[in-house]
């Protein structure tokens, strides 16, 4: 009977463990359940029809969730989609997984645990059964140059051994009459000899890679791409050995060798990994460029100066001084100096940015032509550029739901193919000759290509998510960027979205309103409240000390001064005398906010204070537009305010006085197909419920935590960006599997012979090879073109 150790969050005290151990027996299967309050698990024996999943379920609808461990693997050796699904099926089965995920673009496995499952002995599993696996934290730095020199040399030596066998075969079909010149000088039996000694060392040697996989893959039931070379090969190879050393075995009119099929397919589908490798490494140049970002040394302060020092040993509050053109080192704050900096590598941006005292600056980021000194905030994995690389390789090893029908797919599609070329082989030993019947089976195990099934997805992910990061654009779950390519309108936050997020007192009525509203805002963090404390300090009002500060969601502020309670907010909160309750309508009406200020119950005046309009709203919800999407406002604004904002950017569907708790049913009440981009804290709920959470970066680590992709720029047009990007990533991901599927659908037919009682052609082995290697490059070929998106 199976056993699991789940560990659990939500447990407090003992009555916790008794309702989990009561929810856990409660279900069918379980013969037994213990928990441990000062470990936080659960260990339960059960069996069918209970499962892990089921009990986990269980567990997180009765408030005690599973706590999920996360391991990631490096796995080299992978060349296919049946590669990648014969490793998830390892992983999966091996006890305490919960789900694994590999990517053939990154080479990495994504495991998920139930329980706590040493990464080791998951590595150990893997590489058991042919693939080298080893945590990716103990991992040797991959180097995609050499193993691409590697590919290239071995292809170049085997081109060479085979260009005098492929010369000897093939000569006469270019120059006539070449045979029969050749044959004045060298009797058949000795050529043939000559061609077995040359396609053996190409197998031995540049080839050995597929017979050293291909056949343990062959012999442990599980065939990959490396097998359907090596059989293919092997079968051209054994039967040219057999007409050369024993003829009368064949039949007469089947005596030929075909050596020359088993060299050029090995030259030919080499050539294919090294044009394949070399498409991958610049699929990945977007993480090598963010990573290149960061500069290696920095200028730090000490008591006798200035010292250069390893980036790795900054620590924050340090101080480090900037020169012009140089990289900042690490996040931080200016507190001397002034000049620009230039944040397009990570936010798009073309523009530098001033920077003066106070200014936060970015690591990776390009100094100007001024002298910076800034004390560092944030180091290491903490950094803004750390994070960036962090959401991009999430992202990128990350499966679409598309990727689904793929993988069902290859998981048969290797021995399917096998059994075809076996039913071809049959098929033309009784209706043809032997050699037809050769010529055919190879053909048929060397065309068929799940190399380019298995890369028509991820590669597309990564170049996409590459090249939207360089735009600004952090897509922090891979299938978010198929769920935005459906998204059929685009509801926005209003203050801090749409809206500059920095509002300004424009207008002030009533004796002492300002110094009463600064008294109780100076304990709010809304944009409000920093509009009224500016103004108060520009007039030079200093704010009263209150007590009892109470902020109410969606409303307003109170406190006390002294014995008397003091209220700032909207007219829901204080009661409004009619006449200013008027004149705050024309403001509002005008686009403006109004703040009413009561003292004692009593209301005594009101501010008002107007949000700019983003520069690029209007030209985002145009875009949006003519893409076909909707665009939607949802504020907590009066009525009138967001109508006058709405009208100036061009939104018709709005939804004013939303209180921040009713953003998620705002959200849910637009229906399936919703986008939502908000910035604040108040907007985490609506981003987590909307089919795709847009965080501004510019906002709250909340806000980007609950977002699905986050937009670096704070820019509306970065929505337009990331839709835009999301669509030509499918459109391609689709170009890819209709190539990879009707590729497979339209040769393995031809190759198999079905053409040629009609006349029609038999494809060649060599032609089968050619045309197996292309098909992966025209993969990676056309995902690359994704790396010249431009934006809107």
């Amino acid at each position: 009977m199976p056993q699991i150790r789940l560990s659990l969050e939500g447990m407090t005290c003992a009555s916790c463990v008794a309702r989990v151990e009561r929810v856990l027996q409660a279900q069918d299967g379980v013969a037994s359940a213990s928990v441990n309050l000062s470990t936080e698990t659960a260990e339960v024996d059960f069996a069918a029809p209970a499962s892990i999943e089921a009990l986990s379920q269980v567990l997180a609808r009765a408030g005690y969730p599973v706590r999920r461990g996360h391991v990631t693997l490096a796995v080299e050796g992978m060349t296919c989609a049946s590669c990648t699904g014969r490793v998830e099926r390892i992983l999966r089965s091996q006890t305490g997984v919960a789900a694994a995920t590999v990517n053939l673009a990154t080479r990495r496995a994504e495991v998920e645990l139930w329980q706590p499952v040493e990464a080791a002995s998951l590595a150990a599993a893997v590489s058991k059964a042919g693939f080298a696996a080893e945590p990716l934290a103990q991992a040797r730095a991959h180097d995609p140059k050499a193993e691409l020199r590697s590919l290239w040399r071995n292809t170049g030596l085997a081109a060479v051994l085979t260009l005098p066998v492929f010369l000897v075969e093939m000569g006469g079909h270019l120059l006539p009459g070449f045979h029969h010149w050749l044959m004045g000088f060298v009797a058949l039996q000795p050529l043939w000899l000559a061609e077995c000694l040359l396609v053996t060392l190409v197998m031995i040697g540049p080839g050995r890679r597929f017979y050293t996989k291909g056949v343990p893959a062959l012999l442990r039931a599980a065939p990959d791409m490396n097998a359907l070379v090596a059989v293919g090969t092997l079968a051209a190879w054994g039967y040219s050995v057999l007409v050369l050393v024993w003829p009368a075995a064949v039949p007469e009119a089947s005596r030929a060798v075909y050596f020359e099929a088993a060299a050029v397919i090995i030259v030919l589908i080499l050539l294919g990994r090294a044009l394949e490798a070399r498409a991958r490494g610049q699929a990945g140049a977007a993480i090598s460029r963010l990573l290149q970002l960061a500069p290696r040394v920095a200028r730090r302060e000490t008591a006798a100066g200035f010292e250069e020092v390893e980036v790795a040993a900054l620590q924050v509050g340090d101080r480090i001084q900037i020169r012009p053109g140089e990289r900042i080192a690490a996040d931080g704050v200016v507190i001397l100096g002034h000049s620009a900096v230039d944040e397009a590598m990570l936010t798009g941006e073309p523009l530098a940015q001033e920077k003066q005292l106070g200014d936060a600056v970015t690591g990776g980021t390009v100094n100007g032509t001024g002298v910076l000194l800034v004390e560092l905030r944030e180091v290491g994995a903490a950094t803004v550029l750390a994070r960036i690389i962090a959401l991009v390789e999430a992202a990128q090893g990350g499966k679409l739901p598309v990727q689904a029908l793929v993988d069902r797919i290859t998981a048969w599609f290797v021995p399917v193919v096998m059994a075809l070329a076996l039913l071809t082989v049959l098929v033309w030993l009784v209706f043809g000759t032997a050699a037809q019947a050769l010529v055919a089976g190879v053909s048929v195990l060397i065309i068929a290509c799940p190399c380019a099934m298995g890369l028509a997805t991820p590669v597309s992910i990564l170049v996409g998510t590459g090249r939207a990061a360089e735009l600004g654009v952090l897509f922090r779950k891979g299938e978010a960027l198929q769920r935005l390519e459906a998204v059929q309108r685009v509801a926005f936050d209003k203050t801090g979205t749409l809206t500059e997020g920095k509002p300004k007192v424009v207008s002030v009525e009533g004796e002492a309103t300002l110094a009463l509203a600064a008294a109780v805002e100076a304990g709010s963090e809304h944009p409000l409240a920093a509009a009224v404390l500016a103004e108060a300090a520009r007039l030079g009002v200093t704010p009263a000390l209150v007590t009892g500060f109470a902020a109410v969601p969606g409303q307003g502020a109170r406190a006390l001064l002294g014995e008397v309670e003091v209220a700032v907010g909207s007219a829901r909160m204080i009661e409004v005398p009619a006449a200013m309750q008027a004149r705050g309508a024309l403001a509002q009406s005008q686009g403006q906010g109004v703040l009413y200020v009561a003292k004692a119950g009593r209301c005594i005046g009101m501010i008002c204070v107007a949000d700019p309009v983003k520069t690029s709203a209007k030209k985002a919800v145009a875009a949006l537009a003519e893409m076909g999407i909707g665009s939607v406002m949802i504020t907590g604004d009066a009525e009138a305010t967001a109508r006058a904002v709405a009208g100036e950017i061009g939104i018709l569907d709005i939804r004013a006085g939303i209180l921040p708790a009713g953003k998620a049913a705002a959200i849910l009440d637009l229906g399936a197909g919703t986008a939502f981009v908000g910035d604040g804290i108040n907007d985490a709920p609506a981003l987590a419920q909307a089919d795709v959470g847009i965080a501004m970066g510019t906002g709250t680590d909340v806000a980007i935590e609950a977002g699905d992709l986050v937009l670096m720029r704070g820019d509306p047009m970065g929505v337009v960006d990331a839709i835009a990007i999301s669509r030509a990533v499918m459109r391609n991901i689709r170009q890819n599997l209709s190539w990879a599927f009707g590729y497979n659908a339209a040769l393995i037919p031809v190759a198999a012979g079905v053409l040629v009682p009609f006349g029609g052609p038999q494809l060649s082995p060599m032609l089968g090879a050619g045309a197996m290697a292309l098909s992966s490059v025209f993969v990676l070929g056309n995902a690359l073109r994704l790396r010249r998106f431009k934006r809107r």
